[in-house]
């Protein structure tokens, strides 16, 4: 009684782990009959455990001699009987260029380091002259006529692009060629302002100080600081010395080694007036300020440089001529090569679609 105990055990064991391991590969294919360059769809379809590892076959360019391989998709796997076992189909797109009948071996599937075969397939491929069976017209199509494809714009907008670039592009290569050819200096021209005479320059200060009329707000000081900074501004550009740096008293003695006594008299009161407002508070009558606002311009007229008549006026633009840097030169032709082959390849873009747009 145990001994049968034990068979039947043993049986309902490897029943049981028969079942388990059971894997199914099977093969089929949608045409078994195809015209020259036509395509066929070969389903590989492979059932195990879920918990099983399958490794299909590989395949190159072609399935067998004659059979070409045109693509092979993704595996499409699907969970079965509560995700226990898994149904893996693979798929093939295969062609053939010679008419013959083609035996389609069986496929070897890897799974736990054992090899599963399918079953072999058969294909008959046609060539284009065969007869159509008219019982069964739509198993064969016939040769098609070549057909135009549509006008897209599309295509032609990188052509557009790169030949309304070529102008500006080649005008401005033939321009930098004849650049760095003539090897020309560089020309600059610098606006410059005229400088004007001592006496002119005093004069236009004054005239600000007067259009102000700072004297009439209550400010006497400023109006004296700013009348005596313009008349040492033009003691020192017109007589030479620093008179910026100079007490009054002494600007009024190096001035009379210079010039006459006359001309310094009324000068002489305009810097005491001056100094007794900035230092004592002195608060000068309206008629005082205009008195020695008068007086500078007496001074400046008196002790001014006599114009040259023959004189040249002074430019007013100043042309700078610059030999060629050797650095311009590198940056020259640095840009014509760059933009050369910008042009070529262009040229190249260009000529390639025109070739494959009307090939």
């Amino acid at each position: 009684m145990k001994k049968y105990l034990f068979l039947i055990t043993l049986l309902g064991f490897l029943a049981g782990k028969a079942v388990a391991q059971s894997v199914t590969v099977d093969a089929t294919i949608d045409s078994l009959q195809i015209y020259i360059g036509e395509q066929a769809k070969i389903k590989l379809q492979v059932a195990l455990d879920a918990d099983k590892r399958a490794i299909f076959p590989v395949y190159v360019d072609t399935l067998i001699r004659g059979v070409e391989i045109i693509d092979i998709a993704k595996p499409d796997t699907q969970y079965i009987n509560n995700d226990k076992r898994m149904l893996i189909t693979q798929e093939y797109t295969v062609t053939s260029f010679d008419s013959a009948l083609y035996y389609l071996p069986p496929m070897e599937v890897t799974i736990e380091n054992k090899a599963y075969q399918s079953n072999a397939l058969a294909l008959k491929v046609y060539s284009l002259n065969v007869p159509i069976d008219p019982e069964n017209p739509e198993q064969f199509f016939g040769p098609k006529t070549v057909m135009q494809p549509p006008f897209v714009w599309e295509d032609w907008y990188g052509i557009i692009i790169c030949a309304v670039l070529l102008i500006p592009l080649g005008l401005l290569l033939i321009y930098l060629i004849m650049r760095i050819c003539d090897n020309k200096p560089i020309i600059r021209k610098v606006k410059v302002e005229p400088k004007l005479p001592p006496h002119q320059q005093a004069m236009k200060e004054i005239e600000r100080i007067k259009s102000e009329k700072v004297w009439q707000k209550g400010q006497p000081k400023e109006y004296y600081t700013e009348l005596t900074d313009a008349l040492r501004t033009y003691i020192k550009n017109r007589f030479g010395f620093n008179a910026l740096e100079m007490t009054s008293s002494e600007i009024i003695e190096r001035l009379l080694d210079m010039e006459d006594k006359e001309a310094i008299a009324d000068l002489r009161v305009l810097f005491q007036t001056a100094d007794l407002v900035k230092f004592a508070k002195h608060n000068p009558l309206m008629n005082e300020n205009d008195a020695n606002l008068i007086n500078a311009i007496d001074f400046i007229n008196e002790t001014k440089e006599k114009e040259d008549e023959n004189a040249k006026p002074q430019p007013t633009e100043i042309t700078i001529i610059e030999k060629r840097s050797l650095r311009t030169k590198i940056l020259l032709g640095v840009s014509i090569a760059v933009l050369a082959v910008i042009l070529v390849g262009s040229l190249f873009y260009i000529a390639m679609q025109l070739y494959n747009n009307f090939a």
